[in-house]
């Protein structure tokens, strides 16, 4: 069993001057979903090498049992570090693929030609595709056919209000709940901040940061019925 997790490059949050990147818990909980599953793991990014970390993923009120562990993996620290480049990787080297949110993939991830084309091509081949939180909003180019990948299915992510209650509203080049609406998807919600994951045909998302453990055991489900 083989995972892509695709990670972002970006770090700019907006104009603020201040740091965005991925969020630490919604990699490293499926990371270990993953590799305690006895998945091979392979990571990458647009720019490979270190991904950037957004710092607020960081902060006290962010750990949890899997941020706790990955600081005291080594291991795991330096998979991190040496993340492949995203031109590189072949959507048929692997059996799904996995995007972790954060801010940064909806200024870099959602526009790159190289991982609209590999969620294609993962789609096309019948393979898992799973994103959480803001990573849904990398689907927003994605085509499967002549329509929207997202169109006419089940899905979701970061809520607007959300947003609201994290300030970026008008941060933000968009709003992930608008844009799968807007590309005809189903979009569902549960409680803010709540565990929300939703899984049609092949397409798993989940909502928020606490949504990261339960989208990747369901990319896992997926995987071995």
């Amino acid at each position: 069993m083989k995972i892509l997790m695709v990670l972002t490059s970006h770090d700019q949050l907006g104009d603020t001057g201040k740091k965005t990147g991925f969020w630490l818990e919604e990699y490293v909980a499926p990371y270990y979903t993953f590799l305690d599953a006895g998945a091979e793991i392979t990571v990458a990014s647009p720019k490979g090498g270190q991904p950037p970390l957004d710092p607020k993923s960081d902060e006290p009120s962010g750990q949890t049992e899997a941020t706790v562990r990955f600081k005291a993996d080594s291991a795991a620290q330096a998979v991190l570090a040496h993340t492949t480049k995203l031109a590189d990787v072949k959507a048929a080297d692997f059996d799904a693929v996995f995007y972790p949110g954060g801010h940064g993939p909806l200024w870099d991830l959602a526009e790159d030609k190289a991982s609209i084309a590999l969620i294609e091509a993962f789609a096309a081949a019948g393979k898992p595709v799973g994103a959480v939180c803001h990573a849904p909003g990398v689907l927003r180019h994605v085509k499967a056919g002549d329509d929207y990948l997202v169109k006419g299915k089940r899905v979701t992510g970061f809520t607007n209000s959300e947003e609201d209650a994290v300030g970026l509203t008008d941060v933000v080049p968009f709003l992930v709940e608008d844009e799968l609406t807007a590309r005809g998807g189903l979009y569902e919600k549960g409680a803010d901040w709540g565990v929300h994951v939703v899984t049609d045909g092949l397409l798993v998302t989940g909502q928020n940061p606490a949504s990261s453990e339960a989208g990747a055991k369901a990319v896992l489900g997926l995987l071995q019925s």
